[in-house]
């Protein structure tokens, strides 16, 4: 692995290679941070792909790409005079030594439980309202109720057992299957969100990423989706021509594979 200079000097090539490309070319010129936002999401996503499919060398292009878009955003702040990467690294270093004092001061703690809830009552020390404020608004929905589930659970929020969130997914499923025979839209609707929010708190107890879960099975779908699309087009027929129980043949090979 670099060594410590090396990883440090790795970092100033960046950033001099950001100063010149923004000073020279016409498009890295024309961005703002309006414009690199969408860019950023997507960039995430792409490392999300990357870790699922415990692809390294793909983890290391797209934490490159990341990293890329972090000394962009503080370039532009510099162009400002409102930040400069030395101002963003330095306050993440502070609020890590002041969110970890049980390494940087006197604090004891037994586990890995004790610091997170250290870590939110010291965000509330800080100034925050809410324990939920930290959470972003823009989030998907699945992981934002996975965030507020975490949080709140911080601060001693939750069930004791998981068989207790698992008769609540069993008590919001019936209420959803009432709502379904009274056949009431809007209730259906909000009966199906408890639902939802039930099962990704269930998914918590499990130790299971409700995101990576369902990001698994989409990705298991697709693959078998796609067998059964190449096993029509060797066929020379088109899905729409053949019937459920011809699907199914190649929808269980598939599984199989």
């Amino acid at each position: 692995m670099n060594s410590r200079q090396q990883q440090l000097d790795a970092f100033d090539r960046l950033l001099t290679i950001m100063d010149e490309l923004r000073e020279k070319c016409p498009w890295d010129k024309k961005q703002t941070m309006e414009t690199l936002r969408h860019l950023t999401i997507e960039e995430t996503y792409e490392l999300g792909d990357a870790i699922l499919e415990k692809d390294l060398a793909e983890v290391k292009g797209e934490l490159g790409d990341l990293l890329l878009h972090i000394v962009f955003y503080a370039k532009i702040g510099s162009e400002t005079n409102d930040f400069d990467i030395a101002d963003v690294a330095n306050q993440i270093c502070e609020k890590l030594i002041h969110r970890h004092p049980h390494i940087y001061g006197d604090v004891v703690v037994a586990d890995e439980e004790e610091v997170q809830r250290n870590w939110e009552s010291l965000k509330l020390k800080e100034g925050r309202n809410s324990v939920l404020e930290g959470v972003p608004k823009s989030l998907p929905a699945l992981v934002k109720a996975n965030r507020i589930q975490d949080k709140v659970s911080a601060v001693g929020f939750d069930w004791e057992e998981p068989e207790q969130v698992f008769e609540k997914v069993q008590e919001e499923l019936n209420e959803l299957q009432h709502e379904i025979s009274e056949n009431n839209q809007e209730k259906i609707e909000a009966e199906f969100g408890d639902v939802l929010f039930s099962m990704i708190n269930y998914a918590r107890f499990l130790k299971v990423d409700p995101e990576n879960a369902l990001e698994r099975t989409n990705k298991k779908f697709i693959k078998r989706f796609k067998y059964l699309e190449g096993k029509a087009k060797e066929q020379g027929r088109a899905l729409g021509d053949m019937t459920l129980a011809e699907m199914d043949v190649y929808w269980n090979e598939a599984k199989k594979q």
